[in-house]
């Protein structure tokens, strides 16, 4: 009992990804998302997020497709990082629970995060809310299914990250809204789930 209560004070406390922002993108460098980028299918002046979006190593390449950015992520040491590139807005915020008003965003994405998120449920019923009808969510995760990533979810649970990898289709479940059209696209060890909420 006493243990367990000192491994959740360590994962309360231990920010990896306020130390990791110095050098993350020299660990996993920024490439444009051709595929996601097709996913999103922005309106030329729409308004995209990035919902647990770090150092805005995927929203920079929005910056020419969108009339505005936003990067929201918890960690400030990330979004010191996102503040650095041109044309982005970095605001500190959960994905649960978010300061952004309903029906606001054209478009967002969430690239190898949403294991990250303590409250999956609420994040999917957040980032619902605060999509515009006509708008679009793209979630790129890594495909629990394979063997590869299976042993990436290990060793984050072994590093005493906050991790809860979910398998593309229970993704897909979190968005069945009245509204909502889901499907899912797969390609090697990625998946991207894709959710449209009807306008009108």
């Amino acid at each position: 009992m006493y243990i367990q209560w000192e491994i959740n004070i360590l994962k309360l406390k231990f920010d990896h990804f306020g130390i990791l922002a110095p050098f993350y993108e020299r660990f996993i460098p920024p490439t444009v998302p051709e595929k996601l980028l097709a996913l999103v299918n922005l309106p030329a002046d729409g308004i995209v997020l990035d919902a647990g979006g770090g150092t805005g190593r995927v929203a920079q390449f929005l910056c020419d497709k969108a009339s505005q950015v936003i990067v929201a992520d918890l960690s400030l040491e990330m979004l010191k990082e996102a503040q650095k590139k041109e044309g982005l807005h970095a605001i500190c915020s959960y994905t649960e629970n978010s300061p952004f008003a309903d029906n606001c965003f054209d478009g967002i994405i969430m690239v190898d995060a949403f294991h990250h998120v303590a409250n999956q449920r609420k994040t999917a019923n957040d980032l619902w809310q605060i999509l515009k009808p006509g708008g679009r969510i793209v979630i790129e995760e890594p495909d629990v299914r394979s063997f590869r990533v299976k042993l990436i979810a290990l060793v984050e649970k072994l590093a005493l990250m906050r991790s809860h990898f979910l398998a593309p289709p229970q993704i897909a479940d979190l968005f069945h809204f009245p509204s909502s059209r889901v499907q899912i696209n797969t390609e090697g060890t990625n998946a991207w789930i894709i959710v449209e909420k009807e306008s009108g």
